[in-house]
C-alpha cells in the first residue's frame, strides 16, 4: 500500500510516498530556512508564502520519484496537527484537494506521530509496544506507544520545549540560525563541566521537565560576562548546556521505563540529531539492559516520510477525515 503524504506544520515543504509504511520510495524536501535566517527564526507569514509556492512542484517529483500517478497512490496523508497554523493550512488544504481529485482516503496525522514513526523506516523491526522520547522544537515528551495509533503522554515539559531551548541559547552564544545544529558542533570541542548549570525538578511528577530556568541560567551567564568585561569560552559553555540537557532527559527516561517496564526506547524529533544527546542515551540503556532506536539523522527533522509511515497505520486503524478537515494549532497527542 501506497501513501502520498504531505508536512508543512514550519519551514519544510515536504512530500513523499511511503510503502506499507516501512519503505520510502520517494522523499522531498523544499526548505525556506535561508529566509529565515535572516531574522534569526522562523517568520509565520513568510513561511506560509514559501509552502504556497513550493507545494506543488515538491509534489510533482514525488510522485515522479516513486514512479506513480497520483491516481496510483492508495491514501493521501497530511500533518494537520499542530504547527504554525499557516503553514498546516496549506498542506492540509492540498492534500484535501489531491485527495478529493483522485477519489482516495484523507488520512490526518498528528505531527509527533510522525516523529515517532521515522523509527520505523530505519528500524524495519521495531514494533510497539515501546517508549519514544519526542525532543524537538516545539515538542518535549516521554510517551507511551502502546500501539500503533494508542498513545499515552507520561511526562513532558512544563515551560519551554527542548529544541526551543537550544535555539535560545545558541542565539545568545552568537551562532546562526538554527542554532541546535551549530552548538552541537561547538559543545564537541568544550569541557561539560567547565560552568555549573541547574537541573530542575518538577515536584510530584518524576517523568515531567523544564528548561526555562536552564536557559535564563545561560542568558544571564552571558549578560553578566559581557557587563563585567569577562570573557567566556563558547565551547565550554555549550558542553555544559548540552550536558545539562542530556542529565535532565536521561534520568526521567530511565524512571519511565522501570514504571512501564519497557525494554525498548525510541528517539523522536529534531534534537534527536544531538550528538551528546544520542551518546548519551546509548550509555544509559547499554546499561540499564534496554535497547535504543534512533531515527537516522536524515528523518530527526521534519519530513513527510514519517507523515507517510503513520499515515499507513492510522489508515489501518479507520482513521481517516472527511473533506472538512481543518487544521490545528495544538493538538493532543494521545487524540490522534
Amino acid at each position: 500500500m501506497n501513501i502520498l503524504a504531505f508536512e508543512s506544520s514550519c519551514d519544510e515543504t515536504a512530500a513523499a510516498v511511503v510503502q506499507d509504511g516501512r519503505v520510502i520510495r520517494s522523499n522531498v524536501i523544499a526548505s525556506s530556512v535561508e529566509v529565515h535566517a535572516l531574522y534569526g527564526g522562523v517568520v509565520p507569514e513568510l513561511a506560509s508564502r514559501a509552502h504556497v509556492e513550493a507545494i506543488v512542484p515538491v509534489a510533482d517529483r514525488t510522485l515522479s520519484g516513486a514512479g506513480l500517478t497520483l491516481n496510483e497512490v492508495d491514501a493521501v496523508a497530511v500533518t494537520y496537527a499542530p504547527g504554525l497554523i499557516g503553514a498546516v493550512l496549506v498542506g492540509v488544504n492540498f492534500a484535501k484537494s489531491a485527495a478529493l481529485a483522485a477519489g482516495k482516503p484523507l488520512i490526518p496525522v498528528h505531527h509527533v506521530r510522525g516523529h515517532i514513526a521515522a523509527n520505523y523506516l530505519t528500524h524495519p523491526d521495531l514494533e510497539p509496544p515501546f517508549l519514544c522520547l519526542c525532543v524537538s522544537g516545539g515538542t518535549t515528551a516521554i510517551v507511551h506507544v502502546k500501539d500503533y495509533t494508542d498513545m499515552a503522554v507520561l511526562g513532558s515539559t512544563r515551560d519551554d520545549a527542548v529544541g526551543e531551548c537550544f535555539d535560545k541559547v545558541a542565539r545568545v552564544l552568537g551562532l546562526p540560525y538554527p542554532g541546535g545544529k551549530y552548538l552541537d558542533e561547538l559543545s564537541q570541542t568544550g569541557r561539560d563541566d567547565a560552568y555549573v548549570l541547574p537541573h530542575a525538578h518538577v515536584a510530584d511528577a518524576p517523568m515531567d521537565l523544564s528548561f526555562s530556568g536552564l536557559k535564563t541560567a545561560v542568558i544571564n551567564l552571558v549578560h553578566n560576562a559581557q557587563q563585567k568585561g569577562e570573557a567566556l569560552s563558547l565551547p565550554d559553555l555549550a558542553a555544559s548546556f548540552s550536558g545539562a540537557v542530556s542529565g535532565a532527559l536521561i534520568p526521567r527516561v530511565l524512571h519511565a521505563a522501570a514504571e512501564t517496564g519497557c525494554q525498548r526506547l525510541a528517539v523522536a524529533g529534531g534534537v534527536a540529531a544531538n550528538s551528546r544527546i544520542r551518546k548519551d542515551l546509548e550509555t544509559a540503556c547499554r546499561q540499564a539492559g534496554l535497547r535504543l532506536f534512533l531515527p537516522a539523522l536524515e528523518l530527526c527533522g521534519d519530513n513527510a516520510a514519517m507523515i507517510a509511515a503513520q499515515g499507513y497505520y492510522e489508515l489501518l486503524a479507520g482513521h481517516t477525515a472527511p473533506s472538512g478537515l481543518n487544521a490545528y494549532a495544538t493538538r493532543d497527542l494521545a487524540l490522534g
